[in-house]
């Protein structure tokens, strides 16, 4: 006898489409059924001949929890990303306070955030110049990557060279971890900030001038080739562009293990609602053209990315219109860098993809369940739609049109650049080892229901 029963999906793994049930026992997946096949069960869920996904990964989100709750904390973030269908949360480490650095933290936050969570997560490690000695223990404590920056993002985080980067991934090689880094030039974006403040060009255009794809380009290539020097595994973060992309499949080609994520808003906001809409719509790297976005989604269908992340890196209003941390903001490059999306994320892919562009449903289980477990690790526990996995499934209605509001946010603080955002394609039920936890846009189970996924190997 079945502990659930999801019937009447059509069943979208990595490889295909097709109609079946699904029988779940003890949370993982315990059979994929003929679709006449209606053994006896403890309960029914009826899909109603809408798509069942692997439930999505989330390679990259700062849930701030614990030190910046204000801006995010793991029960709305979690809760969010259920909702969402973001089953498993990869949680950013630097964000926090304090920073996940070492295997001591490791362990505090999650005696901190676990009664708290929704759906599932997993911790990057942080990467900074002064823990390279710690590394290896929160490989062990079960850390999926170590992130670093190559690139001004914030004053709390210390910013690796190239040379520390290629001791760290020296040292990240030899117990086969996985090195992250956000790839933007510090000494060309220094400049060019530096340049527009001189020539009085302190709109918008000027901060997307500042930020440009030659600076995303030129620190990808360097990573990359520090990766074929140590034979250290790379991964990408958050690629705003299709030139970059390509740089990336072409290491993977040559046979490097380099990996790569993009982002629901650089496949479907460009540079022109940063230009129109400002504040909400800043982020690093920043947006691009349409051009580009519709460039970029050649690269989800053809395997080169590991993930569609959120990268949601919320703050309150006043850090997009006011003040930071007590510092009043002056003009566009005071603003606070980041756009939410957990909630969004998995709806924009569909309707950005599938609906608008024709992909088929089994590129996104690609690019959003089964590349990202397997680049991080996780893989045989969540990834795909088989028995043995851990039974993480979302049903989405493909013909269900939606609006984002405000109102319908579950985030701490409900912005977002999506807000307003209209497509077709949205989840209507999430499914975490085999617990209802979301359904119509609304939780379903107690907190506490998710639970920390530690990496595999």
């Amino acid at each position: 006898m079945y502990d659930l029963l999801v019937k009447n999906g059509r069943i979208v793994t990595p490889e295909t489409v097709e109609e079946g049930n699904i029988g779940v026992k003890d949370g993982r997946i315990a059979a994929i059924l003929a679709a006449d096949q209606e053994p006896e069960t403890a309960r029914v869920v009826d899909a109603k001949g809408n798509y069942v996904f692997p439930g999505a990964i989330d390679t990259h989100a700062h849930l701030n929890d614990p030190g910046y709750e204000w801006r995010e904390d793991y029960e709305h973030g979690t809760a969010a990303a259920a909702v969402g269908g973001y089953t498993t949360v990869i949680d950013m480490p630097l964000q926090n306070e304090p920073a996940m650095t070492n295997a001591e933290i490791f362990d505090r936050k999650v005696e901190k955030v676990d009664c708290n969570a929704y759906a599932d997560y997993c911790f990057w490690g942080g990467l900074v110049p002064d823990n390279f000695d710690e590394l290896e223990g929160l490989h062990e404590k079960g850390c999926v990557a170590f992130k670093s920056f190559i690139g001004p993002v914030s004053p709390d985080y210390s910013s690796l060279s190239y040379g520390q980067a290629y001791e760290a991934m020296e040292r990240i090689k030899q117990f086969g971890g996985r090195a992250g880094f956000h790839c933007e030039d510090f000494s060309m974006i220094k400049w060019q900030e530096a340049r527009m403040k001189r020539e009085g060009r302190m709109d918008w255009q000027g901060f997307l001038d500042s930020r440009p794809v030659i600076a995303e380009m030129v620190a990808t290539v360097d990573m990359i080739e520090l990766a074929k020097a140590t034979g250290c595994k790379l991964h990408i973060c958050h690629v705003s562009s299709p030139d970059v992309a390509q740089k990336i499949k072409e290491a993977q080609q040559e046979g490097y293990d380099v990996t790569a994520e993009t982002c629901s808003h650089y496949l479907s906001l460009t540079d022109r609602d940063v230009l129109e809409k400002g504040p909400l719509f800043k982020c690093a790297p920043p947006l691009r053209s349409r051009e580009d976005v519709d460039r970029l989604w050649a690269y989800v269908e053809d395997g080169t990315f590991s993930g569609i992340a959120s990268d949601h890196s919320p703050c309150s209003y006043d850090e997009k219109f006011k003040e930071i941390l007590g510092n009043k903001i002056e003009n566009v490059f005071d603003v606070w860098g980041g756009i939410s999306g957990i909630q969004s994320g998995f709806q924009v892919a569909f309707s950005e993809g599938c609906a608008k562009r024709g992909l088929s449903p089994a590129v996104l289980a690609r690019a959003m369940a089964l590349n990202p477990a397997k680049a991080f690790g996780i893989y045989g526990r969540k990834g795909d739609i088989r028995p043995g996995f851990d039974a993480d499934l979302v049903i989405l209605d493909p013909e269900k049109e939606w609006e984002i509001t405000s109102d319908s946010l579950l985030y701490v603080n409900r912005i977002s650049a999506f807000v307003g955002m209209k497509g077709k394609g949205l989840p209507v039920c999430t499914i975490i080892r085999g617990n209802l936890v979301a359904e119509d846009g609304r939780i379903t189970a107690e907190k506490g229901v998710g639970t920390l996924v530690r990496r595999l190997q």
